[in-house]
């Protein structure tokens, strides 16, 4: 059967033929199960692949924060949303304990992101911005489901430029952030749905949060001292 009459079967009123309320309720419940066996397939599928990979980055955000470092995020679309995701979940840790962490999502001001876009491009609009506020030893998480994004990648370049840890999440073979190899560490889902590509992205990020605050555990008087909290 051809992609396309697999469509179709599934799909029929989508296809000229007369929509029936049973086949239709069908149709989706069908749709609903094959969409979730998929995601779960792929994330079964990357972590089998990734989970070395994952604590290797998870031991090198810990010692970012060991030194003081902090954390900046970046994506376009709806990967800006993953980027603002996990600074917020460093910033504000919904785990009773755990301290706030410096994080900076790249993707917030649009302000900057006009201004930049409108004078001198969008390919800059990460670069700027990490010329402006990163150190020597802080580290970067870049967002794309292609892993093609030009903006990221100046940003990376940057990065790797200032002193940065670089970090890549992308999805279907990783793009130019897996195969520039300018990159620290890149998780690639191997998958062309930007759908399943994104739902490992946040799986991933939320583990890669718990194992960096599982690193720290011993230090949260200290990060906790060092971004202001009380103890």
């Amino acid at each position: 059967m051809t992609a396309e009459e697999s469509l179709k079967s599934l799909y029929p009123f989508l296809h000229g033929d007369q929509k029936q309320a049973a086949s239709e309720h069908d149709a989706l419940l069908e749709a609903i199960r094959q969409k979730a066996h998929h995601s779960i397939e792929i994330k079964q599928q990357f972590f089998a692949q990734n989970s070395q990979a994952l604590i290797e980055i998870a031991h090198a955000l810990a010692n970012v924060y060991r030194n003081r470092g902090r954390l900046f995020t970046m994506g376009n679309g709806g990967s800006s949303c993953d980027a603002a995701h996990l600074a917020v979940e460093f910033q504000h840790p919904v785990t009773t304990g755990r301290p706030a962490l410096p994080a900076i999502n790249l993707c917030m001001d649009m302000a900057m992101i006009t201004a930049v876009s409108n004078d001198i491009g969008v390919q800059h609009i990460f670069t700027r911005q990490l010329d402006a506020h990163a150190c020597q030893g802080d580290a970067v998480v870049g967002f794309s489901t292609s892993g093609n994004s030009n903006n990221l990648m100046n940003g990376f370049r940057k990065a790797q430029e200032i002193g940065l840890c670089t970090i890549g999440f992308a999805g279907g073979d990783g793009g130019d952030m897996k195969h520039s190899g300018i990159l620290d560490y890149c998780l690639v889902v191997e998958t062309d749905s930007i759908h399943r590509v994104q739902e490992v992205h946040v799986s991933c990020y939320h583990i890669l949060w718990d194992l960096v605050h599982t690193l720290l555990a011993d230090q949260r008087g200290f990060l906790a001292e060092h971004s202001g909290e009380s103890q």
